[in-house]
């Protein structure tokens, strides 16, 4: 297959994630193993658990507050691609990946954003993502509760996998005359 000679298979994609209620990371799995990618979920040093645990999350987000995480696992650099993965919070960012994005931002290479959300904030979550990192995504994905436990993400899920597997989207750029033989052209 062409596409491997071009090395376009080596592309190297990182999913990352927080998730309160565990559907951003049901997500957040099913995006990883579809790109056959690294995944790491972001942690943090407080657990959110219970009713104060909410208010907390609630407070933090209207607030714009980044929250306490513990370090990342893997270095953003490493990647081509780092598609991060949020809960919408009050039409906001979470504060736990909030708080990773100020941290990776200098890193950072192309980026792809994913949210969760029960209902509406999406485009202000990817704003808030855009103005945080100072990258703009390759592409963007909001997915509601609804849809994941109605089951209808499949096929958003994959139009968003085939949108970041296209050649070039996190590639090293491949120099495509000297990687096929001679007088034969990419289809």
């Amino acid at each position: 297959m062409w596409e491997r000679s071009l090395g376009l298979d080596s592309i190297k994609r990182l999913v990352v994630f927080y998730s309160r209620s565990g559907t951003t990371r049901s997500m957040a799995q099913a995006l990883a193993a579809a790109l056959g990618c690294d995944l790491e979920e972001i942690t943090e040093r407080n657990p959110r658990t219970g009713f104060l645990g909410y208010m907390r999350s609630v407070l933090e987000a209207l607030l714009k507050r980044p929250g306490s995480i513990a370090a990342p696992q893997r270095d953003v650099a490493a990647y081509d691609l780092v598609i991060v993965g949020t809960p919408v919070w009050c039409s906001s960012l979470s504060s736990p990946v909030r708080a990773y994005l100020k941290r990776t931002a200098p890193k950072l290479p192309d980026v792809a954003f994913f949210c969760c959300l029960g209902g509406m904030g999406s485009e202000n979550t990817f704003a808030q993502m855009t103005a945080v990192t100072g990258k703009t995504p390759r592409d963007c994905w909001a997915i509601t509760q609804g849809e994941v436990h109605a089951r209808t993400h499949l096929d958003p899920l994959a139009r968003f996998v085939k949108a970041l597997t296209v050649a070039g989207i996190g590639a090293r750029t491949p120099n495509v005359s000297s990687a096929l033989p001679a007088g034969q052209t990419p289809p």
